[in-house]
């Protein structure tokens, strides 16, 4: 996947063209995901790239003066979006200059002259441009003499409900992984870089990745079963999301994730965690042998789902 993280460059459209699609795609949920199946497929019958326009920061940032909880950094967006089968994703800057730029002018500059957009590929409630003028509807009377078609997907409906960034947000923070889950389509997951932390985990004998996020949304304090996404496979482990009560408290939270049977070097690496169940809240044990204890009780548990 070609990646464009600085739209100022200079850069040449897709030589035939493209079926283009834009927004946050906060999540890649089942919904964004239709939307992308359908991009790829009509990039393929085009003889095309699938192309997606994408923002480096919600456009409620700038909008509203509050962008909401990102459930995934742009760095993990990125991942997922080239497993949705994106040929190439432009990420632009929503600045004060985007915002004023009427939907005409952003469908010339950014779908056809930056991504060459023979199609373009909309969910029901996208809009475009100054105010937000561009729908579906406007778009298809520019493709009628710019010379793209405009495809809009339907929205993708969960037990009755429709797949929804918000929803999942909501989900993710209230701890209800099932819901989130089925929204996203895939379990929830975090993204975020190994660092040294201060080796407790070693000392007891349960060595632990200490994972720097990338700025997401995260489920609720406790412990969780997780897989760790490493080299395209996944391995089992446990995740403790908290402040470490049993060891004086940690002065921020803090997400440590074992590993059973792991003896890797991952520091530096960026560790992909998707959370499977919670297995318990976070505690104090009295000494280091309770904790031992509980930690094998969590591994046993963790291992034992499927």
């Amino acid at each position: 996947m070609q990646t464009v993280l600085d739209p100022r460059k200079p850069f040449a459209p897709p030589p035939n063209g493209s079926a283009a699609t834009v927004g946050v795609f906060d999540g890649v949920h089942l919904g964004h995901q239709e939307i992308l199946r359908t991009t790829v497929r009509r990039a393929r019958a085009l003889d095309g790239a699938a192309a997606v326009l994408t923002f480096r920061r919600h456009p409620r940032r700038l909008l509203t003066g509050k962008a909401p909880p990102q459930i995934t950094s742009l760095e993990h967006r990125l991942v997922l979006l080239e497993r949705a089968g994106a040929d190439l994703v432009l990420v632009a800057d929503f600045d004060e200059n985007l915002r004023d730029t009427s939907a005409e002018d952003f469908v010339r500059h950014w779908l056809v002259g930056r991504l060459g957009a023979r199609a373009v590929v909309l969910g029901p409630d996208a809009k475009v441009g100054k105010n937000r003028e561009g729908n579906p509807a406007r778009l298809a009377e520019m493709g009628a003499f710019l010379g793209f078609e405009v495809l809009v997907v339907p929205p993708v409906l969960v037990g009755g409900r429709p797949a929804r960034s918000s929803a999942i947000r909501e989900a993710i923070a209230s701890g209800d992984l099932a819901t989130a889950a089925a929204l996203l389509g895939r379990p929830v997951s975090v993204m975020g870089t190994v660092v040294h932390g201060d080796g407790r985990g070693r000392a007891i004998g349960f060595p632990t990745a200490n994972l720097n996020l990338h700025h997401e949304l995260r489920p609720p304090r406790g412990v969780y079963a997780v897989d760790a996404v490493l080299d395209g496979g996944r391995r089992r482990g446990v995740a403790n999301l908290g402040v470490r009560p049993t060891f004086g408290g940690a002065q921020g939270e803090v997400v440590e994730v074992h590993l059973p049977g792991f003896s890797g070097d991952l520091y530096g690496k960026t560790l992909e965690v998707e959370f499977l169940a919670k297995l318990r809240e976070e505690r104090h044990f009295a000494g280091v042998e309770e904790l031992r204890a509980a930690i094998r009780a969590d591994v046993e548990a963790a291992l034992a789902l499927r």
